[in-house]
């Protein structure tokens, strides 16, 4: 079968460019088409893409989601926090720890597995901002709640980065048997959260040097992708997070080289087809079979991630003493949840192997479900606050 991996690519890239059409037609993410059209042509619904082909495809999923990290980490540079202030900051920690808090405390009062609860109550924490923002930018919202929501969405990614990092080793720590000693729900998780931030930034410094030096588009081009796959390799190597590792490569980078807006302009022509195929192959692996057994789980996770980030939004913005009307409605406008999320559940495949198909399934039909409704609960919610006539 895979003789003819060539061919599957081809065609689900050109299934997912097709289905983009279809999406703007009926007005919905791109990634809601990408998702279905590998659902239909993956091997549990056509099985025109065999499943032995997504097992040898899996190193994709782990670049694409080495490329989110690196271009989520550009949203780190100083500049940019020092124009948003503190508010934006405060709300998206808060709005990304309340989803994680609310999910996680909500399973294991319900008998799930600690571990489990942990990894899928982190990857709670995850946006997607491209539904939100598309919206904003269909009706020309205009106000308090849209000024705050863009910096928010921007910093969101980052948030649940850094918590999916540390829930993570929680949940490692937790499946080993050391039990809860200090070492093992402490010290590891704390090591592998600053050991991946360190390669990161050593990296990412190493990278602006040969920036200086190579100064061709091209050459830069390559050394941006080698280094994403060298932080990659490394953090596979140790056992650490990627996700972490990638972004401070990227928020260090940023923050050093004249040559950073280039580069990501580079990056970000070279990434659509990487994400086409992630997003494909995401929605091939899932298993319908699978949902009578994660019904009840999977429920609890997509209503109870909602009411966590608007209590944590709330939270921010009160400590943050943003106006009235952001308190009232940002949280509403934070639903939607799609990449990132899903390439959380990718990784977590490898932390509880276990539980990794039931934590993918509940992500990908959380995923269409959150991309459905999301974009109509954030022009409600933006129309409620005044800023779309």
């Amino acid at each position: 079968m895979n003789d003819h991996i060539y061919l599957y690519l081809a065609l689900a890239l050109m299934l997912c460019l097709l289905i983009s059409k279809l999406m703007k037609v009926v007005k919905l993410p791109n990634v809601t088409g990408y998702l279905i059209v590998g659902l239909v042509f993956g091997p549990y619904c056509l099985k025109v893409i065999p499943g032995d082909t997504l097992d040898t495809l899996s190193f994709i999923p782990e670049i694409a989601l080495g490329f989110i990290a690196f271009s989520i980490g550009a949203e780190f540079r100083i500049s940019f926090l020092k124009k948003v202030g503190k508010s934006p900051v405060i709300i998206a920690v808060l709005e990304a720890f309340g989803a994680v808090l609310v999910v996680d405390l909500v399973l294991i009062l319900t008998g799930q597995d600690a571990a489990f609860s942990v990894v899928l109550g982190a990857i709670a924490a995850a946006t997607a901002p491209a539904a939100t923002l598309m919206v904003v930018r269909q009706y020309k919202a205009k106000g308090p709640v849209t000024d705050t929501l863009l910096p928010v969405v921007a910093l969101d990614d980052a948030a649940a980065l850094m918590f999916f990092g540390l829930s993570v080793a929680l949940a490692r720590a937790i499946e080993s048997e050391g039990g809860f000693s200090v070492v093992n729900t402490v010290l590891v998780p704390l090591a592998e959260i600053f050991g991946a931030l360190g390669i990161g930034a050593v990296l990412g410094m190493v990278m602006v040097l040969l920036c200086k030096w190579f100064t061709g588009r091209g050459n830069r081009l390559a050394i941006t992708i080698a280094f994403i796959l060298a932080t990659i390799g490394i953090c596979d190597i140790l056992g650490w997070s990627q996700l972490l590792a990638c972004m401070m490569l990227s928020a260090v980078f940023c923050n050093f080289s004249k040559a950073s807006e280039t580069v990501f302009e580079l990056t970000d022509r070279l990434t659509p087809p990487l994400f086409m195929l992630f997003f494909f192959l995401s929605g091939a692996a899932l298993d319908l079979s699978i949902l009578p057994k994660v019904g009840l789980v999977g429920g609890l996770y997509v209503i109870m991630r909602v009411a966590g980030k608007m209590l944590g939004a709330f939270a921010g913005a009160k400590i943050s003493k943003a106006p009235a009307v952001v308190q009232k409605y940002l949280g509403l406008t934070l639903v939607p949840q799609a990449g990132v999320a899903i390439g959380l559940a990718t990784t977590a495949m490898s932390v509880v192997p276990q539980y990794g198909p039931q934590i993918r399934t509940i992500i990908l039909c959380g995923t269409v479900i959150y991309e459905l409704t999301g974009p109509v609960i954030t022009k409600l919610a933006l129309k409620k606050a005044g800023e779309i006539a």
